[in-house]
């Protein structure tokens, strides 16, 4: 109730007289932020930009680009949120990040099934293993401490990835599940390569925002309004809808 109240105070106070549009950028993330042959955009992340947009009586402009362009457009205040970004301590300095996550992530390996390799946590283990990750990816403070010891070459799809993998040209995949498990069984592949276990991280996913003064109210008023939907339920009610884990 009194995060209702103090959000109404605040949306009165601080609210310009005429509505603002938000250039939201992102990349596709399955069930996160995805745009449809329509061209219309849906996802966990989308439908709540959408919902606090209207809290705040502003419009909103959605748009898809490659992971590192749409992180850089924001960290230049050439956007004004990004959809979806891990916490690293690089991003940190270069965006704010919203008060809270909204969608949480498994970070795996993909092996193909005719391989056998050994995985316990351990990357020590993995030293000789040509390993494939995603460009502009974060996947964690102990692989990106273990990274430098570790064979390591860079996709820019989840695609390009997962049929590098099914080729044998990599002996692992970096990923997380939600955006693999669809493109796994869209290309045919779910009994030729398969997750292993443990994770190498769970990562919880957040929105950012030009650390600029220029944005400084809309930081607030996002965050006011995002918190407010989140004691209320709406983005548990959303995950549950959309098949996104929630923090």
């Amino acid at each position: 109730m009194r995060a209702g109240i103090a959000l109404a105070a605040w949306t009165m106070a601080c609210a310009p007289a005429v509505a603002r549009e938000w250039l939201v950028v992102g990349a596709h993330f399955e069930r996160v932020y995805e745009r449809g042959a329509n061209g219309q955009f849906s996802g966990i992340g989308a439908e709540l930009v959408r919902l606090v947009a209207r809290q705040l009586n502003d419009t909103v402009r959605f748009e898809i680009y490659p992971w590192p362009r749409a992180q850089a457009m924001v960290s230049q205040g050439q956007a004004d949120i990004l959809v979806g970004p891990y916490k690293t301590p690089e991003r940190l300095v270069a965006m704010a990040f919203s008060q809270r996550p909204f969608y949480r992530d498994q970070m795996v390996f993909y092996h193909h099934n005719e391989n056998e390799v050994e995985w316990h946590g351990d990357y020590r283990a993995l030293k000789d293993r040509r390993i494939v990750i995603l460009n502009g990816w974060a996947y964690g403070e102990r692989f990106g401490a273990a990274r430098g010891g570790l064979r390591v070459s860079v996709a820019n799809s989840v695609e390009s990835g997962l049929k590098m993998l099914s080729l044998h040209r990599v002996d692992l995949f970096a990923t997380n599940r939600r955006n693999a498990e669809p493109v796994v069984a869209a290309l045919g592949l779910a009994d030729r390569v398969s997750p292993m276990l443990p994770a190498i991280e769970v990562q919880d996913g957040y929105f950012a925002f030009p650390r600029d003064a220029g944005h400084a109210a809309l930081r607030a008023g996002f965050d006011a309004a995002f918190n407010a939907m989140v004691d209320a339920g709406t983005l548990k009610k959303l995950g549950q809808r959309l098949d996104v884990n929630t923090p």
